[in-house]
């Protein structure tokens, strides 16, 4: 039985009813709409519209309607393929259990609030899920940086070698990222945390339900103020998958760095055998294919984002079915997110850094020219006189296959006579990293003491 066929003599086309039907993805709400229905029913009986035994006969239908579905396979039984959506499915169990009473509980409800404060409910617990998953990737990454502390690693801009970093200092940049990640998803969850319930359809409800209450009952900071927005805002909805598409560009450049770092070319990175795969021609071949498919389904957070957007554009106060689009759109998010964020802590832990092989690639292709031409600044030339000289040295030493500690001051000296004997004390590869020992650098005891912050951060939750 559908909720609205009063109205209606005839029969719905059958290939519409399918097309309209949501239950087979809005199913996932049902936890969350069996709460609000509870919270519903009390607020009924405290208002005087139901009778405390027909608040209590509710009560148990429904906590009854949680347990069947708690059970594996019951929500897939072929009697419920024609089920409208999970609103519809409620009351029907409903008065399946409980009898006539069970059509009380929609008294001053609408299911656009209804679906609204589900959703919200919904959402709000999966934010919570996700900051702890994300919490994980970062500890891995905590872990990693750990783990390879002192190790250096080229820096690039431009993907090409620019000054030596330590490995667990570009670790830590993308630790950085996940925090304002969730932050966001932190800022999100106080959006989302608002109650629509009791705004009816669009005008509001003429039973005299106590809004806050129902709000403090089901955990949420207020209530919505106005009808006619709470049951057509979606805003919460697409400032999730937002959020969500900028945490998946960062697993996605992270996913990005660490494929081209396991390539042979690099070197730097070996990848686990738990996180790749074979080649079905190639028996050499081990590919990133973990890494690959973080790339890529980042692509599908973006298209879910545009969609949602597009969706709600330009529609008119109050709900539309439009808004039935935004389900699918928000558990894949949930879901794509959630499992790249799982596969991103599993690949940081399942990889080995080439030390040495690292490492000299640090110190080669002239990662050291900014420390020569500072060190001509610390002798008192100005700046940009000073990138003008160490450029021709640089010149030099391409046209002699050597690198710019390979020279002998002699050969410096002909650019300069300001390097002296300290000269290669200055641009040895420690001297490069210590020196970069101010907030944010890449020094070791400044990682040091990222690390320490971060080990704090991680015991936080944020959402």
């Amino acid at each position: 039985m559908n909720l609205w066929g009063g109205r209606f003599t005839g029969e719905t086309d059958k290939h519409f009813a399918a097309f309209n039907a949501s239950f087979r993805f809005d199913r996932r709400l049902i936890f969350a709409d069996l709460r609000a229905c509870a919270v519903h029913a009390r607020a009924l009986g405290r208002a005087g519209v139901l009778q405390q035994s027909e608040v209590e006969a509710i009560a148990d239908g429904l906590k009854k309607i949680g347990e069947m579905v708690a059970e594996p396979g019951f929500l897939d039984r072929p009697e419920f393929a024609a089920t409208e959506d999970v609103h519809s499915f409620i009351e029907s169990r409903l008065v399946e259990l409980i009898g006539q009473t069970g059509y009380k509980l929609h008294t001053g409800r609408s299911r656009n609030d209804q679906v609204a404060v589900a959703t919200r409910l919904f959402l709000r617990e999966e934010i919570e899920a996700i900051d702890e998953t994300m919490r994980d990737a970062q500890r891995a990454l905590v872990e990693l940086a750990e783990r390879y502390l002192s190790d250096p690693l080229p820096g690039y801009t431009h993907l090409q070698k620019a000054q030596p970093i330590l490995f667990s200092h570009f670790l830590l940049a993308y630790f950085q990222m996940l925090s304002r990640d969730r932050e966001r998803m932190a800022d999100v969850k106080r959006r989302v945390n608002v109650l629509p319930l009791g705004s009816g359809a669009l005008a509001g409800t003429n039973f005299p339900v106590d809004r806050e209450s129902m709000a403090a009952e089901l955990g949420f900071d207020g209530v919505t103020r106005n009808s006619l927005d709470a049951v057509s805002d979606r805003d919460y909805i697409i400032e999730f998958i937002s959020a969500s598409a900028i945490t998946m560009a960062h697993l996605s450049r992270l996913a990005e760095d660490l494929i081209i770092y396991s390539t042979q070319e690099f070197g730097f990175i070996k990848l686990g055998d738990a996180i790749s795969t074979g080649s079905s021609i190639m028996p050499q071949k081990k590919n990133p294919d973990s890494l690959e498919l973080i790339r890529g389904k980042a692509a599908r957070v973006f298209g879910n984002l545009t969609a949602s957007l597009t969706m709600a554009k330009g529609l008119p106060l109050a709900y539309n079915k439009d808004l039935q689009e935004d389900k699918e759109a928000l558990f894949d998010t949930i879901d794509t997110l959630t499992g790249s964020l799982r596969v991103t802590a599993t690949v940081l832990r399942n990889i080995e850094l080439d030390r040495e092989r690292a490492r000299q690639a640090a110190i080669t292709d002239y990662t050291n020219a900014t420390e020569l031409a500072d060190y001509l600044v610390r002798k008192g030339l100005e700046f940009r006189k000073a990138h003008e000289v160490i450029g021709r040295i640089v010149i030099y030493a391409l046209e002699q296959g050597r690198e710019l500690h390979e020279l002998s001051i002699e050969e410096c000296r002909r650019f300069s006579p300001l390097f002296d004997e300290d000269l290669f004390d200055a641009i040895s590869l420690e001297s490069s990293l210590a020196g970069k020992k101010q907030i944010g650098g890449t020094a070791p005891e400044q990682v040091r003491e990222e690390l320490e912050s971060a080990r704090a951060e991680l015991t936080v939750p944020r959402a």
